[in-house]
């Protein structure tokens, strides 16, 4: 059984302020099982966005959420259009901020040889 995305987003914001970072969750989406975008903010201003992995990126068996990266270092502008494109498509899109310069072991990312 899946983590319920209401969980998956509180633990990511605990897990930020744990390893000295900032977090928020900056738009709710389903409680049970929204998709979750996650905006890297960068100390330059530039952000890396995380959107949910195509099921094929999965491990068979594994009920853990996996996400790529769409964009790095990227303007703010750009991932808030890319963001919109999404909400417009997803309407239980959950939105988490993390202001953190490194974000190993906080959630999994796709292989991105795999692409």
């Amino acid at each position: 059984m899946r983590l319920r995305s209401d969980f998956f987003a509180s633990a990511l914001v605990r897990d930020a302020f744990a390893a000295g970072g900032f977090a928020v969750i900056e738009r709710k989406g389903a409680e049970e099982a929204g998709a979750i975008a996650i905006r890297q903010i960068f100390r330059d201003g530039t952000e890396s966005l995380y959107l949910p992995a195509p099921q094929s990126f999965a491990e068979e068996g594994v009920q853990d959420r996996v996400f790529e990266r769409r964009l790095n270092a990227a303007s703010s502008d750009k991932v808030s259009e890319m963001l919109e494109r999404e909400m417009r498509f997803d309407s239980d899109l959950w939105v988490v901020v993390l202001e953190c310069e490194n974000v190993d072991g906080f959630f999994n990312i796709a292989d991105e040889e795999q692409d």
